[in-house]
């Protein structure tokens, strides 16, 4: 059954277990607190992936000490209050196999006042690279205070029956910051000499392992940040990393990427190389002789886990995202099924994104993440009666309503009027490096096959196709449509753009469907700050047009800051030679020229081109909904038909559709 996945199936010892496979649940803040405690909620989200077949599970980093609160989902610091809460994690968790660790963290100078109402920590002082203030350089009793409150972090674990901690020394935290030139400045026994340097983690390592059980698995995380001139060198965490193993502080260490100068990479989208983490494992890996290693950050699938291991660069493997999109991937591996796999798109979207924005995390392609309490996991229950379902539309909403109906036992029709699947969504897949997108849809069609869902593609149904098909219940997943007046946001009074009529004007979706022939050189007026405007450029700008790219927004890729992926995207755009006008609008277009108006100063210039692309707000294709309704059919709407917007909302109201059937 795991022939195709020999490595990662092999169990290996980490301290006293066995673990069961070589896939780990990695630590990332999943923002799920209740009142600083984990509930219902949080403990539903870490069972799915333990029932799922993951070996071992770092659960969400535990601020050690007021000053390092960071998001409104964190749990309480230095309160014996959490035991209590953590004992029914600990306890679930290990009922389905799985090895149970925290994550303890202290982020130093890059805290988050509006949370914490406390000073940053530091080792020198310095800025902060998370919000705009400084931090506090602390005297050596805030730094034994500090020592002293990882111990007391990790003998709440052990009290609370976790297997062991993993100490976070990445992404230019405190230890980090520690163990860093560029951050730690002291002249005392903290800092100087690399011994000196080390101190600080030194002291938290060899105090856990002194006061906790001699079965605790201490871990460490650390992460690279290669081409920084401050960060330190893979060489000199090699060497780190080296002295605490020789002196048995440490049982594994997981290998990240980035930090707060390469903030992009720190949880990288699909801009960057799959498997960024394996190559500072593998250097790790050279240098250690106890501690096992663990290759993290972009490690998708079990293909990426398998060759990671092949290769020597790793001990073990940490697929976070690919296990959010997909909380059974370690038990479809080892069935030899991993066709069955809802593959992680590296969108970022409702994972980082939204934890950026201080909500809980979700999942742009499986909705049922966050809420497993309320579901009863990534699973779904028989119906009571199976019944005749037509789904019209085959985008994101339509196909999710589609698959969960027939999962459930009902028979399914999927009617799409084009010639594939995906809807619009599908020409986000064509945008350079969004091909996850695609393969998306191929696993829809995988399952559709599984489960025996009519797809009838080319059929354009209206109502009288409805009512002749009388199916028990219909779905409406029409979509929408790319609005036709050039309508602008930041021009409210102007519901049309002049000089439409001149021509040469087209939706960013007819140039991405290449139903569009735009001319060399295109204004691209992007309205949604999005992978639409965006993406569309960036394609483009590859097949050799001149793109000017107008946004009233005041940076390019507004909406994408959330995810990270828009400092690459900008620098992506720059060296296709695209020019920004930021905080402008178009004024009027010309047919062979625009007119462009700035938002700051009121002034306009007219810019030569051939072409106008509008990347804008849709408006929703619902005239079958408004048909149905006029013949008493019932039905349920879906997606954008209902309202344009992001593809999560329309998978979300695909999957509870085909839940309630």
């Amino acid at each position: 059954m795991t022939s195709r996945f020999p490595r990662i199936f092999s169990e290996i010892a980490l301290g006293p277990h066995r673990l069961r496979n070589r896939v780990v649940f990695g630590a990332h803040t999943a923002n799920m607190s209740e009142n600083g405690l984990p509930g219902d909620q949080h403990i539903a989200y870490y069972v799915e992936r333990a029932l799922g077949g993951a070996a071992m599970i770092v659960v969400e980093p535990m601020p050690v000490h007021p000053a390092t609160v960071l998001t409104r989902g964190n749990f309480r610091t230095c309160d014996d209050t959490v035991i209590s809460a953590f004992r029914k994690l600990t306890d679930a968790v290990k009922q389905h196999g799985a090895v149970v660790l925290q994550q303890l963290y202290h982020v130093g100078s890059h805290g988050d006042s509006d949370l914490s109402y406390h000073a940053h920590w530091s080792p020198s002082g310095g800025p902060s690279y998370h919000d705009s203030d400084g931090s506090h350089a602390m005297t050596e009793g805030e730094i034994e205070e500090t020592i002293e409150a990882f111990v007391s972090a990790a003998l709440r674990c052990q009290a609370a029956g976790f297997d062991g901690v993993e100490v976070w020394a990445a992404y230019g935290g405190l230890v980090d910051q520690f163990w860093t030139p560029f951050y730690n400045k002291r002249e005392d026994r903290w800092g100087g000499a690399l011994a000196n340097r080390m101190r600080f983690s030194r002291e938290i390592l060899s105090r856990i392992r002194r006061r906790c059980n001699p079965d605790f698995i201490v871990g460490l995380t650390v992460s690279d940040e290669p081409g920084c001139p401050t960060a330190l060198t893979r060489d000199e965490l090699a060497e780190i990393v080296a002295r605490l193993d020789e002196d048995g502080l440490i049982d594994y260490v997981t290998c990240g990427s980035g930090g707060y100068f390469d903030y992009g990479s720190l949880m990288p989208t699909f801009l960057y190389p799959e498997r960024l983490g394996a190559e500072l494992s593998a250097r790790l890996k050279a240098v250690v002789n106890h501690a096992l290693v663990v290759a993290e950050s972009h490690i998708r699938t079990p293909e990426n886990a398998e060759i990671t291991l092949g290769e020597g660069a790793a001990d073990l493997v940490s697929i976070v995202r690919g296990q959010i999109a997909d909380p059974h991937l370690v038990n479809k591996a080892a069935a030899g099924a991993p066709e069955d796999i809802r593959g992680c798109l590296s969108c970022n979207q409702m994972c980082w994104g939204r934890r950026s924005r201080d909500y809980w995390i979700s999942c742009l392609i499986n909705p049922s993440v966050g809420r497993e309490a309320e579901w009863g996991g990534d699973r779904l229950r028989p119906a009571e009666r199976s019944k005749s379902v037509l789904v019209v539309g085959g985008g994101p909403a339509g196909l999710e309503a589609a698959r969960v109906a027939a999962e459930r036992g009902h028979k399914v029709v999927l009617a799409e009027a084009a010639d594939r699947l995906g809807g619009a969504f599908r020409l986000a897949g064509e945008q350079p490096r969004r091909a996850q997108i695609l393969d998306l849809f191929r696993w829809y069609e995988v399952q559709f096959e599984k489960l025996s869902v009519e797809v009838r593609l080319n059929t354009y149904m209206e109502g009288a196709d409805v009512a002749a098909l009388g199916a028990e219940a219909v779905i409406l997943a029409t979509g929408s449509l790319p609005l036709e007046t050039g309508f602008q946001k930041a021009l409210p009074d102007r519901p049309n753009l002049p000089g439409l009529q001149e021509g040469n004007v087209f939706s960013a979706e007819s140039v991405m469907a290449r139903e569009a022939r735009p001319g060399s050189r295109v204004v691209l007026l992007d309205e949604t700050g999005g992978w639409k405007g965006c993406g569309t450029a960036w394609k483009l700008a590859e097949q050799g047009h001149q793109v000017l790219f107008v946004t009233p927004d005041a940076l390019v890729g507004k909406e994408l800051q959330r995810t990270s992926a828009d400092v690459p995207l900008r620098r992506t755009l720059k060296k296709l030679g695209v020019e920004f006008f930021t905080e402008t609008s178009v004024d009027s277009w010309q047919g062979d020229s625009a007119v462009l108006i700035s938002h700051l100063t009121g002034t306009t210039q007219t810019v030569v081109a051939d072409s106008l692309v509008v990347a804008s707000t849709n408006t929703a294709a619902n005239w079958l909904a408004r048909e149905l309704a006029d013949l008493g059919i019932p039905f349920i709407e879906v997606g954008d038909g209902v309202a344009p917007r992001q593809a999560p909302f329309a998978f979300y109201e695909g999957r509870v559709a085909g839940m309630n059937l």
